[in-house]
């Protein structure tokens, strides 16, 4: 039996890349249009990126964004990292079906509900406790690390199971403790794993809209939040220039973080 065709198969993967990538590319592209139009080419020019720079809404709302999608993905990685590594290596102990109902939920919940519980909770807890005093930067960090530790714990726990345990268990007949064998063993092998889990929470943080829409509050516009009002009355071309910019960044943090991983395997 022949295998598929080379020139067929070639076709489909351009025709994937193609819709994956042209988008984005085009969003690039109009960056440097003249035009106010985005969708009219009048010629090369750098004018909405000065305008982006003298946007303070916007790089107010980028930088929140950005300070809020650092810190989730920090804390995601190390709640769910723990999370993970329970669920590869404890057993089922008691009560494991519950912690394993409560850490996969917000994989499934809608996240209009996952929001509006949050509030709620928040809400109880300014009657009860007068705290927090307004919904804000931290109600929004809470809200995303609760959504971001779910998809951490998932990606450890797939990488720890396929990890060899003769070492660990090597060490603990050695005499080390759990912990060390922990940090000075486990910890090391799935580095990458922890790498791709904090990427990928940053991300997810960065993209959200619905659960930063319910727990942010009077001045903690995040920029998804801000970028979505502005559509409603017309999109910017300003808003291009600042998307280029954050996949730039992305982009160079993506090749930094290959090149290390090469050097470190070779």
């Amino acid at each position: 039996m022949k295998g598929p065709n080379k020139t067929l198969r070639n076709l489909a993967l351009g025709l994937g890349y193609c819709f994956l990538y042209v988008p984005i590319l085009s969003l690039m592209v109009f960056s440097f249009n003249d035009s106010p139009v985005l969708t009219s080419w009048s010629g090369f020019s750098l004018r909405w990126y000065h305008t982006l720079f003298q946007d303070e809404t916007l790089l107010r709302a980028a930088w929140l964004s950005f300070k809020i999608a650092v810190l989730t993905a920090t804390a995601a990685t190390i709640i769910g990292t723990w999370a993970g590594y329970v669920l590869a290596r404890m057993g089922r102990f008691k009560g494991f079906g519950l912690y394993l109902g409560m850490l996969s939920a917000p994989l499934v919940i809608p996240e209009v509900v996952l929001g509006i519980s949050l509030l709620l909770m928040f809400v109880e807890m300014r009657t009860h406790f007068g705290w927090p005093e307004q919904n804000g930067m931290f109600t929004i960090w809470i809200g995303h690390v609760t959504l971001c530790m779910a998809f951490v714990a998932v990606v450890v726990q797939s990488r720890i199971r396929d990890m060899d345990r003769s070492l660990e268990e090597a060490a603990l007949d050695l005499g080390a403790t759990p912990l060390r064998v922990f940090f000075s063993i486990t910890l090391p092998l799935i580095a990458p794993a922890l790498a791709s889990a904090w990427l990928l929470s940053f991300t997810l943080s960065l993209d959200d809209v619905v659960v930063a829409s319910f727990l942010s509050g009077p001045g903690y516009s995040t920029l998804p939040m801000e970028v979505f009002s502005r559509v409603r009355l017309g999109l910017k071309p300003e808003v291009n220039a600042l998307a280029t910019l954050f996949i730039l960044a992305v982009g160079v943090c993506v090749i930094i973080a290959n090149r290390l991983q090469t050097r470190k395997e070779n």
